[in-house]
């Protein structure tokens, strides 16, 4: 099925064509410009002719500016051949699902997940077997809860961290604990979707699974990608680092759907991952006063419950009180009420296996944000 956030996205820009003022908080996307040097070397790129094909899994400069980065950034030595570059971590993951899954074998998937994690399991041929999570479990899977999911079918296990919707992240303690489970299944391959690791502002370092847990580094694919933390989702650059069998066959997939990413945006990237990194430091720091805000606002609206993210650029309160108060079906509905009564669109929790949350997007302006709440309670309170 089409994604949910998509969908949502397309609605409000209809709305805008139509002469509505729309705000929208469903973006999942950075509001802020590609920083400058990133984009110059992109202008370079063309300039020099750089615009042809290029190996499938992606340019030498770029393959090596990756392992530099997962060297600085999380103590994980690859090979190239233990490196593919694709178009996106979407794609990164999609190939990753393919080269891996087969027909009956199982994917265990904690909610809230990223709307397109099931479906990519599903067009694999495989099965998602959800762990529902919540905002009193900080959105995080336990171990017993892992282990409790696991058949002689399981072969995958997505971990986001971290998390788009809920903004959660696991402690290096947290993700040991679920590295012992894995242990004891060597079968499982865990896809860490870091995509968002350097929007984290929780006291102690981001931690990966792989660096947390180094003897199961033959049993995770580390994809992640420079969309999110460099402003770049145009520019369609996504990696993974992992165990050589599984990068090769991930590899044989994409030869044979895209073949290589974009040679200009390959350039870019590099430059991206070996460049200035202030840029990151700047928009980390706006996202979290941004944080801040919309959570102790969202606290203040009667039938909204929200914690604290510690990391990417979204709340996701539960509203299961507002949409009691209102008499409404389910969150769905509660997207709807406000859309049409606020002009105020927002993502419901269900497409991300919540029934019961919305997701806000704070990939915008303070100002934004103050007229969406103050148009929120108007409509609610």
């Amino acid at each position: 099925m089409p994604s949910a956030t998509s969908a949502v996205l397309g609605l409000a820009a209809e709305l805008r064509e139509a002469g509505r003022d729309v705000i929208s908080l469903g973006a999942g996307e950075p509001d802020f410009d590609t920083p400058e040097h990133i984009k110059q070397a992109g202008i370079e790129a063309i300039v020099d002719g750089q615009t042809k094909y290029t190996a499938i899994d992606g340019t030498s400069q770029l393959k090596a500016a990756i392992r530099r980065k997962f060297e600085r950034d999380n103590e994980l030595k690859y090979s190239a051949e233990q490196i593919l570059v694709s178009c996106g971590a979407k794609h990164t993951l999609f190939n990753a699902c393919m080269a891996i899954l087969s027909q009956g074998d199982e994917a265990i998937i904690p909610a809230p997940y990223w709307v397109s994690y099931p479906d990519m399991v599903r067009v694999a041929e495989g099965t998602p077997v959800i762990i529902e999570t919540g905002i009193d479990s900080d959105f995080k899977v336990t171990p017993p809860q892992l282990e409790a999911a696991i058949t002689d079918k399981t072969r995958m296990l997505f971990l986001n961290s971290p998390s788009n919707p809920s903004g959660s992240c696991y402690s290096r303690e947290e993700l040991v604990a679920l590295g012992e489970v894995l242990k004891s299944h060597p079968q499982i391959v865990v896809l860490a979707d870091d995509i968002y690791e350097h929007i984290h502002w929780a006291p102690a370092p981001f931690c990966s699974i792989a660096t947390a847990c180094p003897d199961l580094i033959d049993q995770v694919v580390t994809i992640n990608g420079v969309s999110k933390c460099y402003a770049m989702t145009g520019w369609r650059i996504g990696y993974a680092g992992g165990p050589r069998e599984v990068i090769k066959a991930m590899k044989t997939i994409q030869s044979q759907i895209t073949s290589n990413p974009s040679s200009i945006s390959q350039v870019a990237a590099a430059t991206a991952l070996d460049g200035d990194q202030s840029c990151i430091t700047e928009m980390v720091a706006a996202y979290k006063a941004r944080s801040d805000y919309i959570v102790k606002a969202l606290n203040e609206i009667p039938g909204f419950e929200c914690r604290e993210g510690e990391g990417a650029f979204y709340a996701f309160p539960r509203v299961t009180g507002a949409m009691k108060s209102r008499e409404l079906a389910d969150d769905a509905d509660l997207v709807k009420l406000l859309l049409n009564e606020a002009d105020v669109v927002l993502v419901p929790g269900t497409p991300f296996g919540a029934p019961g949350y919305v997701r806000l997007s704070f990939a915008c302006s303070i100002e934004e944000l103050e007229q969406a709440i103050a148009r929120i309670k108007a409509a609610l309170v």
